[in-house]
């Protein structure tokens, strides 16, 4: 299984507009992408196909989030993402 710990770079953090990006970007992948936002006190696993998901986890710019997956390839993508600013697009 690969995993990478990447920071948030959007600067609302992953909420509805980073997070329907990323989501997006996940369902291309057959593999399940999973995200745990780092030091939260549940450690709980959320999928990255769920735009709903991935807002749920709480991320705020700065955050940590590591991105797990048995698809070494969709783990490098998903960590690319979640460190742009996606609004800045």
């Amino acid at each position: 299984m690969a995993s990478k710990t990447v920071t948030v770079g959007s600067s609302v953090g992953l909420h509805a507009r980073p997070a329907s990006i990323i989501a997006e970007a996940a369902a291309e992948y057959d593999d399940e992408i999973l995200l745990t936002l780092v030091g939260s006190d549940d450690d709980e696993e959320t999928d990255a196909s769920s735009s709903l998901m991935i807002m749920a986890l709480g991320a705020e710019h700065g955050n940590e989030v590591t991105v797990t997956s048995d698809n070494a390839e969709a783990v490098e993508k998903i960590a690319a993402l979640i460190e742009q600013d996606l609004d800045a697009e």
